[in-house]
């Protein structure tokens, strides 16, 4: 292969142009502002509605046009365990009432030979 040739190239391939392309529609950069102090510029078309809030690349929280009104880190709660959800729905009281006649059935079985252990 000779020195300074191209791999994978042919004659007459070279950029596209916009004479070849088309004219490329007339854009607008809009600024984004998230909570973490990021900036992210976006380019959109004229005619586009632009968004209020977009999602920021670098952190992924919400990110909003105006700079002095960036809106909050959206509360994530932590995760719950099976019993924290049965606490939600049920009082102590009814989880006694509950565990008493659980037991009462158990030892009832065991006396009758249902349940070996």
């Amino acid at each position: 292969m000779a020195a300074g040739a191209i791999r994978g190239s042919r004659i007459g391939s070279g950029p596209m142009g916009e004479a070849e392309r088309g004219e490329a529609a007339p854009r607008k950069a809009v600024t984004y502002f998230c909570h973490n102090d990021h900036r992210t510029v976006l380019q959109f078309a004229i005619e586009a509605e632009v968004p209020d809030e977009w999602d920021c690349p670098r952190c992924g929280l919400p990110a909003s046009v105006d700079a002095a009104n960036r809106p909050d880190a959206p509360k994530t709660e932590p995760y719950k365990t099976h019993l924290a959800y049965v606490k939600e729905r049920r009082s102590e009281t009814e989880a006694t009432e509950i565990l008493d006649e659980a037991l009462q059935l158990l030892r009832s079985r065991r006396k009758s030979g249902e349940v070996i252990f």
